[in-house]
């Protein structure tokens, strides 16, 4: 029995979003996604997104019935009032105040946002986000504690219940690629490989195992040791 509701999925072209993704549309009768181009520097990731939903709707005929709409929001401004590493050419490195200079303000905040507000109009009782506490860099809007507050937030300004699901919360990289496994077999996981993109440098030019990216950044890094985790047990 699957849920009758509407899901709207923050959906990046990542590991992450599209392990959420899959998840999603296992679980709900109709699902849509949601991205957001704020001027990050691996925008490379706004291009492989029409990709992966592509081949995900190509790979599973019984999800592609149920995948709707795709939207995309210019939140340019987050970008222009950023200075991270994320939103300009830094080092990635820790600051002072203890968090990786990959730490974008409010990102997540904004984003669930936005999506609560495009939801509303399109229906949809539910967000789903790939926000995680477990394989994380500290960032304070991944945490539980934040998107339950934030659900609360959300669901009194606007006055019926919206609900946020973070089915990756407290998974680690190696169990959210079991996750995929689990979802959509070795063709989600290579899907995954192939077309997704994680590396905070936008490098798409060098191929590993685990997918594509510099092999150097905490991103890369964190999607390697869990691939890895993965494939040895």
């Amino acid at each position: 029995m699957h849920d009758p509701r509407t899901a709207l999925v923050l959906f990046s072209g990542g590991q992450d979003s599209t392990v959420c993704l899959a998840w999603a549309l296992d679980r709900y009768a109709r699902v849509e996604t949601i991205g957001f181009d704020y001027g990050q520097r691996h925008r490379v990731e706004l291009e492989c997104r029409p990709r992966v939903l592509a081949e995900v709707r190509h790979a599973f005929p019984a999800w592609a019935e149920k995948l709707g709409a795709d939207h995309l929001l210019d939140l340019a401004l987050l970008g222009q009032i950023s200075d991270t590493a994320l939103t300009s050419a830094r080092a990635i490195e820790m600051a002072g105040n203890g968090l990786p200079t990959t730490f974008v303000p409010g990102r997540n905040l904004l984003f669930l946002s936005f999506a609560a507000t495009v939801a509303y109009r399109r229906s949809a009782g539910v967000l789903v986000g790939g926000m995680c506490e477990t394989d994380y860099s500290g960032y304070p809007d991944c945490r539980d504690n934040t998107l339950k507050a934030l659900q609360v937030a959300l669901s009194l300004g606007l006055d019926q219940p919206l609900v946020i699901e973070t089915p990756l919360m407290w998974r680690d990289k190696a169990q959210t690629w079991a996750l995929s496994n689990e979802l959509g077999g070795g063709t989600l996981n290579d899907l995954i490989v192939e077309h997704t993109h994680t590396c905070y440098l936008g490098d798409r030019s060098q191929r590993h195992p685990w997918g594509y990216g510099c092999g150097q950044c905490p991103a890369c890094d964190l999607r390697r040791r869990g691939y890895e985790i993965y494939n040895a047990g």
